[in-house]
């Protein structure tokens, strides 16, 4: 089995789900997001199933399905849930997987599991999602140095929508040297065939 691709972000908001869907699209790869917290008429797992355009590809059910938009330990309370490390099995496929977290690396999924627990449960290499705002610099150090603590191996590093030039320049400076990054763009309209255009970028991974 090839070893799955866990895609996480240095926040909320950074474009996970569409980098999970290039990704996806491009390795032909199955998808699974072991927890959807909120939206769960227009999950992440469904914004995914609905972008790639491949025959090959199977969108695995979520471990955790919870009504609340929150982190997801809170969420789990609210219906009188706990997540637990073992709640969590790999689907059993012989191709390659890609996961989608929820949050950062730091989301806790109960007082004690962490979504970094997760990754080094689930065996995972990461793929990084960089957006640009203000503090993401910070964000992206913390969560490379995190990453580098815990020796969890970072498979790519992703530039997702426009970047300042200046902050991208710092960011290269302190990026992996043996770790490779690309660049998403912005997307203008979100469609199947631009999805498919756009998933050569990952042709590397």
């Amino acid at each position: 089995m090839n070893t799955p691709l866990f895609v996480t972000g240095i926040g909320t908001g950074i474009g996970k789900t569409i980098v999970s869907a290039l990704i996806t699209e491009q390795l032909q790869a199955d998808y699974w997001k072991p927890v959807q917290a909120g939206d769960l008429e227009q999950s992440d797992s469904m914004k995914v199933g609905s972008l790639i355009s491949n025959a090959h590809s199977t969108i695995h059910p979520e471990a955790f399905r919870l009504k609340m938009a929150a982190s997801p330990h809170k969420a789990a309370a609210a219906e009188q849930l706990e997540i637990l490390p073992e709640d969590f099995k790999l689907p059993e496929i012989n191709k390659q997987l890609v996961i989608e977290g929820a949050g950062g690396l730091m989301v806790p999924l109960s007082e004690t599991f962490l979504m970094i627990d997760l990754i080094q449960q689930l065996e995972a290499e990461v793929v990084l999602v960089i957006r640009n705002y203000l503090g993401c610099i910070n964000h992206t150090l913390l969560s490379l140095e995190l990453l580098k603590y815990r020796t969890i191996p970072i498979r790519q590093i992703v530039f997702n929508g426009e970047m300042d030039l200046a902050t991208e320049q710092v960011l290269l400076k302190h990026f992996p040297l043996d770790v490779t990054y690309v660049k998403v763009p912005q997307f203008r309209e979100l469609s199947q065939q631009n999805i498919r255009n756009t998933a050569k970028v990952f042709s590397a991974l």
